[in-house]
């Protein structure tokens, strides 16, 4: 995040080299799940290591990285010469069925549609999981990974970087002191690069070979099956709906972490959207994200806390600039992060105009300030307490409501929630994307 904007993840994955040789430990020396270790180390498997599973495994190099486990061979035979010893795996059911004695943590960086079923698995097994954002590829998964982390009781954390920061805990700090009254509008958005995240576009129709390096079949796991094409793999699945969740699913969960956390965000009542679909055919629309969207939320008044609405903007698309933001300084680029008090604003990390910001000085110091993301990981699957994004207390429930905005902008309607009872009360075609079916041959 820089000095006036928005929370930045790249910054998370930078400065971790290659790991020295490995020394897998027993797994029966090793504590329990929530238990104390008795030894230093944990053994840590890496599931998908291409991108972001390379940097969250790079960033684990404090313990022992016992397995790495891919569909590429190719990404296995770059990855292998940071991590001499490791046992190397192209099926993560394999792995963990010959090595479950000696996997203590599994760090999970596959594409979305193959996270829950990936983590669930490893949890069952009793191991702590790291996964990456936006936790899930859909809403029904992301409540059963809050609910399976509960119920085995490992250490888990999603990969939103930023809620360890220093500005994720200031955001917070500023809206409770009260510095710009009571909350009345979030708004958060990301001007992803559709090279990033192509959107908006058809399926291929050409049918090029499967590389040798390649299992498609894994590859594609509970999605349904289709050839495969390089507009897949190994980048650009993200904008796909049936492997990602569209820039939404991509940035949502990182730039609204911490207001979730700072008002204790519940379940809202109403969600809808807008988008570019209208312009584009319904064989676009079927198959990937739009180019541009703004979705809504409204959440309703609870004790202590008045009604207030949070909404999303990508493509482009963005509000009108607040009066109080400087002339000299950008708004709605790149990832970012606008907030409305009846009695102030904030951009960023920071009240404005500037000048309010200054008047205001740092807000009270309230909250505990983190180790590191990944570190909070590694101490609380050690025993510690849990991390600042673990799948119970803030992943799951986050990635869920984050995930039911792609309904909205898919259907094209008007949903009325019923939170607690996980159901559109006015859409059987909002209930059916719910909980979309897995391909023959894959279950949680």
């Amino acid at each position: 995040m820089n000095a006036h904007t928005n929370l930045s993840r790249r910054q998370f994955l930078a400065g971790a080299a290659a790991t020295a040789a490995v020394t897998i430990i027993p797994r029966h020396v090793l504590g329990a799940p929530g238990q104390p270790s008795a030894n230093s180390k944990l053994n840590i498997a890496g599931v998908g290591l291409n991108g972001m599973g390379a940097g969250d495994i790079a960033n684990c190099t404090s313990e022992n990285i016992v397995a790495l486990c891919d569909v590429d061979k190719g990404v296995l035979d770059r990855e292998v010469k940071k991590y001499a010893g490791a046992k190397l795996y192209t099926d993560f059911r394999k792995m963990l069925d010959e090595m479950d004695k000696g996997i203590d943590a599994v760090v999970c960086a596959t594409p979305d549609h193959t996270h829950a079923v990936v983590s669930i698995t490893a949890m069952k097994r009793g191991k702590h999981v790291h996964c990456q954002k936006p936790l899930t590829h859909s809403a029904w998964e992301a409540r059963q990974m809050g609910k399976v982390a509960k119920e085995t009781k490992v250490a888990t954390q999603m990969g939103n970087q930023g809620q360890a920061s220093e500005e994720a805990r200031l955001i917070a700090e500023y809206i409770q002191s009260g510095a710009i009254g009571a909350v009345k509008e979030i708004h958060a958005g990301s001007n992803r690069n559709p090279m990033i995240s192509p959107r908006g576009i058809p399926r291929p129709s050409d049918t090029p070979a499967v590389p040798a390096h390649i299992d498609w079949d894994l590859w594609v796991g509970p999605a349904p099956m289709r050839p495969y094409h390089p507009c897949y793999h190994p980048f650009s699945w993200r904008g796909w709906w049936d492997f990602g969740t569209g820039c939404l699913g991509d940035i949502g969960c990182h730039q609204l972490s911490a207001v979730f956390k700072a008002l204790k965000i519940g379940h809202p009542i109403v969600i809808e959207a807008s988008s570019s679909n209208h312009q584009m055919s319904k064989e676009v629309i079927t198959e990937t994200a739009p180019v541009a969207s703004i979705t809504h939320w409204t959440f309703p008044a609870v004790a202590g806390r008045a009604a207030f609405t949070i909404t999303w903007w990508d493509g482009g698309l963005k509000p009108v600039r607040p009066e109080e933001l400087e002339p000299d300084r950008s708004f709605g680029d790149d990832d970012w992060l606008y907030i409305i008090g009846d009695k102030g604003k904030m951009y960023g990390h920071r009240p404005i105009p500037e000048k309010r910001a200054q008047e205001l000085g740092k807000p009270p110091r309230t909250l505990e300030r983190s180790v590191g993301h990944y570190k909070e990981w590694i101490d609380a699957c050690k025993g510690g307490k849990p991390a600042g994004a673990n799948f119970v207390d803030h992943a799951a429930h986050l990635a869920e409501v984050v995930l039911l905005g792609n309904i909205a902008l898919r259907t094209e309607e008007k949903l009325l929630w019923d939170g607690p009872n996980f159901k559109f009360t006015n859409s059987d075609a909002a209930n059916a994307m719910l909980n979309p079916p897995y391909r023959e041959g894959w279950s949680l």
